[in-house]
């Protein structure tokens, strides 16, 4: 069942929709339920075929359903329909304007709709790619404060890493903090690069998703072969590797392998006099969770991430 769950008026007589899918046994709601939100940055493309897949194996395998899934593809159609990352004419961040208003402007009243339908579930899974510039390995970030509830969770949504971090103002303003302060549990997923879909990423996601949908008992299918994610929530764990020099960076590390100290990840170049400006090298030994898919850079780009840490779990 397809359902409008907010609407605003615009130019030219057009209507700006927001639409989720639902899915429940027999079409009948009930049980628990899982909420799917991706599409708040419209340059972020990952979650799209997440919906996509998700959708076709509930359909393919409707038996196995006992709870109510909800996908909410495209939170913000227009920056979708623009590929620009915020709310076009507008020059917003959806994800820095919840909880909303019903009282106020467009943008705040559509925000405030979203939370409003939002409500009850029993779990939100908000998805996200990265932008243009960055390639990130499946990964869960968890604000510090709703670390205790959701890193259990986390646990079971076969992401390579999640990631604890401080709280910071700007967070209170986004969806997954308003949900989180509201008694409902969210995980935010940062995956993949802007504008693109990376399906062997969006599998992985959509098995970690069933994987939740059976702890939560909306799914009796079967679920195998799910990893176990490193979790960091040591800020001096995690490495950021910026530029000192304006120039073009050169891979030369693979994304998600570990590297040794001393180990390259890759150089800035000038192209017109063929010179090397700065070797970037890994400062310790350290996963290579966040690399540079964009290659200009100025002084103080992040060009990659690294964390550090002994061994993989599991190795």
């Amino acid at each position: 069942m397809v359902k409008t769950i907010a609407s605003a008026a615009m130019p030219v007589d057009e209507t700006l929709e927001i639409k989720k899918a639902r899915y429940s046994p027999q079409g009948r709601d009930g049980g628990k339920r899982i909420s799917i939100v991706t599409g708040i940055h419209g340059d972020e493309l990952e979650g799209q075929y997440v919906c996509y897949e998700l959708a076709r194996r509930i359909k393919e395998r409707p038996e196995c359903l006992t709870g109510t899934v909800d996908i909410y593809p495209a939170m913000n159609p227009l920056g979708i329909d623009s590929i620009t990352r915020g709310i076009p004419a507008f020059d917003l961040d959806m994800n820095r304007i919840f909880p909303g208003s019903r009282d106020g402007a467009m943008t705040e009243y559509l925000a405030a709709e979203i939370i409003r339908d939002l409500m009850g579930s029993d779990l939100c899974v908000d998805i996200h790619a990265s932008n243009i510039y960055l390639t990130e390995l499946p990964q869960i970030r968890i604000n510090e404060l709703h670390e205790k509830e959701l890193v259990p969770l986390a646990k079971l949504a076969n992401v390579d890493f999640v990631w604890v971090h401080g709280a910071s103002t700007v967070l209170e303003s986004t969806l997954a903090f308003t949900l989180n302060s509201r008694g409902v549990p969210t995980l935010v997923v940062e995956m993949g690069v802007g504008m693109r879909i990376t399906r062997s990423i969006g599998n992985q996601l959509v098995d970690g998703i069933f994987s939740l949908m059976r702890e939560l008992d909306i799914w009796s299918g079967e679920i195998s072969g799910l990893r176990e994610p490193i979790v960091s929530s040591d800020p001096d764990e995690v490495l950021f590797l910026n530029a000192s020099r304006s120039g073009i960076f050169i891979q030369e590390a693979r994304h998600n392998t570990w590297l040794k100290k001393g180990e390259s990840v890759g150089k800035v170049v000038d192209p017109l006099n063929g010179t090397v400006l700065e070797d970037v090298i890994s400062p310790e030994d350290g996963l290579l969770f966040t690399i540079r898919e964009y290659p200009v850079v100025d002084e103080g780009s992040l060009m990659a991430r690294i964390l550090r840490s002994g061994e993989r779990q599991g190795d």
